[in-house]
């Protein structure tokens, strides 16, 4: 007989917290007006907000891709028992966030694509050229600077809504949702 699992494999919890961390930093980096700026003759290297900013969101695309890597290769997670409305909106929260830990970075490469704007990242690493982007009738279609911008917000509101969720879990069911991703006591 197997013991359940009560806690997320240690890379898991690394992947979750480090994304964390990168996608609150790279929102209150999160330069106002930076498309503006940029039109205006800005070069975005001048700006270290700018820089963290991008290089936040490089991180946070590149941690998406390896936890996807890593969830179809990973232990089995915890399972928990709880009415099925609550595993419905549970999964159905943490698609949506999967879906805006990647939407948010394709949109900031579809707003820098689109106006031909330098990626700037820390360590001097500059990407100016998206011929491929710049062509597509994708990218002229919309001001993708305010699609990034409102997805932005979106992916926080889901993560603060995520949060609390975790922490009534903790504090009214007691049921070890919000244990499950932190390390286990010995």
């Amino acid at each position: 007989m197997t013991t359940p699992r009560t806690h997320y494999d240690i890379l898991s919890r690394a992947f979750h917290w480090l994304t964390a961390i990168a996608v609150i930093a790279a929102f209150v980096l999160g330069p106002e007006h930076f498309g503006r700026e940029m039109r205006h003759g800005l070069d975005p290297a001048t700006r270290l907000d700018i820089v963290v900013h991008e290089s936040l969101g490089v991180l946070v695309m590149m941690l998406t891709l390896l936890r996807l890597l890593w969830v179809a290769v990973r232990p089995a997670q915890p399972q928990f028992d709880m009415p099925g409305w609550m595993h419905k909106t549970a999964k159905a929260t943490h698609g949506l966030l999967w879906l805006m830990l990647l939407a948010v970075p394709v949109s900031a490469f579809l707003a820098l694509g689109s106006e031909g704007h330098t990626l700037t990242l820390l360590g001097g690493i500059r990407v100016s050229e998206w011929p491929a982007l710049m062509q597509s009738p994708l990218v002229q279609s919309i001001d993708w600077g305010d699609v990034h911008g409102a997805l932005g917000d979106m992916i926080l509101w889901l993560s603060g809504l995520h949060a609390v969720a975790a922490i009534y879990h903790h504090i009214v069911l007691k049921d070890g949702v919000l244990l499950s991703m932190l390390r286990p006591r010995r």
